[in-house]
């Protein structure tokens, strides 16, 4: 048997990063990822330093124009030529028992696709309950295994079997209150949407149960309780927010 044979060689791994005015992440993004073969940058036209940054960081930049996330995935993956695609926020770091893990996997394992767990700090606190943990994100697939669907919280659809990994990202996740609000509220928008969509009406009961139910599931069921006031002050939060999708919802209806 040949030494090429004995030894054969490892898959390329390229981590691509999306931005949009990332430039007070991307920097230590891209550093944290220096045991991948390749990062990659792959920017909406940011209008801060972010391709500037990311560039004296050694990373290979493209650019995109944004529609949506689905889509700006799927931009990527078409755009990029390798064997394993790794997804990764600016506002994620890599890790060394992370990578370590990954290139064990795509060396070794059948899988086309694995999930990976994440480490949320949200007000720079680790949360390890009310649902911010494990967290599992479908981030590592085999190049040409995988698209995505759904153009908000999108889909990746992967052509095989998935596993999950073991050792977390770290997801350094709504930095203060003023962010934690911004994006709730975006994403309350968008549920309501799904749900009138899905041909769903809000019914007076909904506006006190459906609160109450999330509080339950964040506080008990996913023991935010374990992260002490900080846990039922984010349970507390959800459970409004569950009422305010609501409430557009009822909006929404009415608008129609």
């Amino acid at each position: 048997m040949s030494n090429e044979q004995n030894n054969p060689k490892s898959p390329q791994l390229t981590a691509v990063i999306l931005t949009l005015n990332e430039a007070n992440h991307i920097q230590a993004c891209i550093e944290s990822l220096g045991w991948a073969d390749r990062v990659a940058v792959f920017d909406s036209y940011s209008q801060d330093d972010t391709v500037k940054l990311a560039a004296a960081a050694g990373a290979e930049v493209l650019q995109n124009r944004f529609e949506n996330y689905a889509q700006q995935r799927n931009a990527a993956l078409a755009a990029i030529q390798t064997d394993w695609v790794f997804f990764v926020d600016a506002d994620e770091r890599g890790t060394e028992p992370l990578a370590a893990e990954i290139r064990q996997v795509i060396s070794e394992r059948p899988q086309r696709g694995w999930y990976v767990p994440r480490h949320n700090y949200i007000f720079g606190k680790l949360t390890l309950g009310a649902g911010w943990f494990p967290d599992y994100q479908l981030r590592l697939f085999a190049h040409g295994a995988v698209r995505y669907e759904r153009p908000v919280h999108e889909v990746a659809v992967v052509d095989g079997e998935i596993g999950h990994l073991q050792n977390p990202l770290i997801h350094h996740n709504y930095r203060d209150m003023a962010q934690f609000h911004a994006k709730q509220r975006a994403y309350t928008s968008y549920d309501a949407h799904i749900l009138q969509e899905r041909g769903v009406r809000p019914r007076p009961h909904n506006f006190i149960l459906q609160p109450m139910r999330q509080f339950y599931w964040r506080f008990v069921t996913l023991k935010g309780y374990q992260d002490g006031r900080h846990g039922l002050r984010l349970s507390l939060y959800m459970a409004y927010y569950e009422w305010v999708k609501y409430r557009k919802l009822a909006w929404f209806w009415r608008k129609r």
